[in-house]
């Protein structure tokens, strides 16, 4: 079974957090005050958000391409183990 171990946990919660984050600014868009009087477009802020979302894709990728690696120096720890 997989379990979740703190080099996982690293990379975990710096997403969850980032993730709340555009959650809350995209709730903040969609009530309507998110240039809290500033006067930004919403081409802008919709810009933004999709720059957002690349970058949290991106970090996706990595993560997964990371914990891939993990996964393959444990098996290869276990096998190692085993002979």
């Amino acid at each position: 079974m997989f379990r979740i171990g703190p080099e996982i946990l690293v990379f975990m919660i710096p997403i969850v957090a980032i993730l709340g984050g555009v959650f809350l600014g995209a709730l903040k868009i969609l009530k309507g005050n998110s240039a809290g009087g500033r006067g930004e477009s919403r081409a802008e802020e919709t810009g933004l958000i999709q720059d957002i979302h690349h970058g949290l894709q991106k970090m996706e990728e990595r993560i997964e391409a990371l914990e891939t690696i993990l996964l393959d120096v444990e098996r290869s720890r276990g096998k190692s183990d085993t002979e």
